[in-house]
């Protein structure tokens, strides 16, 4: 690998990951509910990929996976797993619980090493059983301190590491996938807009000329950082990749403590901590078999949800 196109992934991975380490920042300036904020973000990523879609090819790759009957069923799943979570963050986002978000984005690529092993066969190694467990404890003290299951962490990084597996066993690519995955989404977004609608929800989230800025600009916050970090993935290892995909977690994290000053206790300071020292392990083994020539164990891009 050149060191110039080292470089230029390395710089593309991190834009990726601060756009979605940012991006709550976005969500919040958004009007309605979470539901109606998820509409937008559907039908406004739908209408510009599909204009990236005719200018690039005119959707042969999307059609191509329209005749793939599996394929469709796989991508309906995928799509239906991808919706939920951006619900669930945007949720999150608006109603004060962005901690809780970041350490789902933590838990993330542990609980693809999970999946690996119980869907896939994949063997884990000591030290990555040992940061599964450690991070396990971690979420069981957190769950102490707060009274009661942290959903919201549990649901993102479940959610996501799903999708992951779905995209890892089928052939779609990372934006004619995505595009196809927006085209089943977004009938079901606007019977669900209407269904708000109806009910006095949802208006608000276009009712005056900045809310039509801010739908656009709900299209470029989720398209730019996934065709960047798609980007990015073929020009550095995929170790690098993985231990990259901390800083949007993390950069959730310090918006929630200092940007929105959410509430702190010692007792989810230790559950993080214990979280972290597993998170520590993981990619610390990671970066020492990359460094021995054999390859880190593939993760998927936790912040590709955001």
């Amino acid at each position: 690998m050149q060191r110039g196109e080292l470089e230029q992934g390395i710089g593309l991975a991190v834009t990726a990951y601060t756009l979605w380490g940012l991006s709550p920042i976005f969500w919040r300036l958004g009007d309605g509910s979470a539901g109606a904020a998820l509409v937008v973000r559907i039908v406004s990523t739908f209408v510009l990929l599909g204009l990236v879609q005719v200018v690039r090819d005119r959707g042969v790759g999307v059609r191509a996976i329209a005749r793939d009957r599996r394929t469709v069923l796989l991508a309906a799943t995928s799509a239906t797993l991808l919706a939920g979570n951006w619900l669930v963050f945007i949720w999150a986002v608006n109603n004060e619980r962005v901690l809780e978000a970041s350490l789902g984005y933590f838990l993330n690529p542990l609980v693809s090493v999970v999946l690996g092993v119980s869907v896939l066969g994949e063997r884990l190694r000591a030290n990555q059983w040992l940061a599964v467990s450690i991070a396990a404890v971690g979420v069981v003290v957190l769950s102490i301190d707060v009274g009661s299951v942290p959903w919201v962490a549990i649901s993102l990084a479940v959610s996501f590491g799903l999708y992951g597996l779905i995209r890892k066993t089928t052939p779609l690519g990372s934006l004619d996938g995505l595009s196809f995955e927006l085209s089943l989404m977004v009938v079901p977004a606007l019977v669900g807009f209407v269904m708000l609608a109806m009910v006095g929800d949802g208006s608000d989230v276009v009712s005056e000329p900045r809310d039509w800025l801010w739908a656009g600009g709900a299209a470029l916050m989720t398209a730019a950082p996934l065709l960047l970090f798609a980007s990015a993935a073929r020009r550095i290892e995929l170790w690098m990749v993985g231990v990259l995909q901390y800083v949007a977690p993390t950069l959730n994290f310090l918006l929630g403590v200092f940007a929105f000053g959410e509430s702190w206790s010692g007792g989810q300071a230790v559950g993080f901590v214990v979280i972290w020292t597993g998170l520590a392990i993981f990619a610390v083994d990671g970066v020492a078999r990359a460094g021995r020539g054999r390859p880190g164990r593939p993760i998927a891009a936790a912040g590709a949800s955001a």
